[in-house]
């Protein structure tokens, strides 16, 4: 009987925990409400299974209880149940699995009007690359990553000289516009993740993994790595600011681009920089001589 009881009390402290709880999603802001409504989706169906078997296991427990007189009928095979069993698991596992695929198919399609972004991690720093007015990214490459070219652009591709690059700093989004993010590890795992964003993809060195959103309503949210990146992943934090487009125009003009930032300052060599490399007396080197300096 006490079994039986504790059972039951599992259930219903189950529960109440959830609908008493104070933790809860942070608000939503971008397109993937599709994911959220899949988890609610999963979280009432295994939930609902949850109460289901334990509630029969206390009652299994009290209705079969040992009584003295009484004596068990082996019954090994019971048709009828095993039809029901059989019908309800296969309903059950196609409710969890179908908004799943209906999402997933969403999640790997990317709207061909989305603006690419790259994103680079490394031990314990975001930086990010955009488009310049061409519209196209120039191409990277690890082996060309280097002190004076962290993000390993490839300086003899046209299409990068006019690429905005973002160091260590906060990357601006135009609200309202699908978003392409190309990410890309110069290390160890990362994972670039927005919990208001919802959608999140893994940083894997040597690959260019993806995913795509499109911000919902301006705001600043805080960037986390959601992979154990080594002993600083706490502190692998960053900042994504969704702006207006008249903002995010503003913000977009006081960045440098790439030929800005490698071209040699008048203090630098005369020596043009090998291809893939950036000039030592670039404003790329000098700042981050300051930081070494630091």
């Amino acid at each position: 009987m006490a079994v039986a009881l504790v059972l039951v009390l599992v259930v219903v402290g189950s529960v109440l925990f959830h609908l008493l709880s104070p933790w809860w999603w942070t608000p939503i802001a971008s397109n993937w409400d599709y994911i959220d409504h899949t988890i609610i989706i999963t979280f009432w169906i295994t939930g609902v299974v949850f109460a289901a078997v334990v509630l029969f296991m206390a009652y299994c427990v009290f209705r079969f209880r040992h009584r003295e007189g009484n004596r068990a009928a082996y019954e090994p095979e019971n048709k009828r149940l095993e039809s029901w069993l059989t019908i309800v698991t296969a309903v059950g596992v196609t409710a969890l699995l179908v908004p799943g695929l209906f999402v997933w198919s969403r999640f790997v399609n990317v709207p061909s009007d989305a603006t690419e972004v790259e994103v680079v991690g490394q031990q314990w720093q975001w930086s990010f690359r955009l488009p310049g007015k061409d519209g196209k990214l120039g191409t990277s490459d690890t082996s060309n990553v280097s002190a004076e070219n962290p993000l390993g652009v490839i300086a003899s591709d046209p299409n990068g000289q006019d690429d905005v690059v973002v160091e260590a700093a906060d990357l601006h989004l135009p609200v309202g516009k699908p978003v392409k993010m190309l990410l890309r590890s110069i290390d160890v795992l990362h994972d670039f993740y927005v919990p208001e964003f919802r959608a999140k993809m893994d940083m894997i060195p040597g690959s260019v993994t993806y995913f795509w959103f499109t911000p919902t309503r301006t705001g600043t949210f805080q960037v986390l790595c959601a992979e154990l990146c080594g002993q600083g992943h706490p502190l692998m934090n960053g900042v994504v600011m969704v702006d207006t487009q008249e903002d995010y125009v503003a913000w977009l003009g006081e960045q440098q681009t790439f030929a800005q930032l490698s071209a040699p300052q008048q203090t630098g060599s005369a020596d043009p920089a090998p291809a893939g490399t950036v000039a030592p007396g670039s404003r790329i080197s000098a700042k981050l001589e300051t930081v070494e300096a630091r």
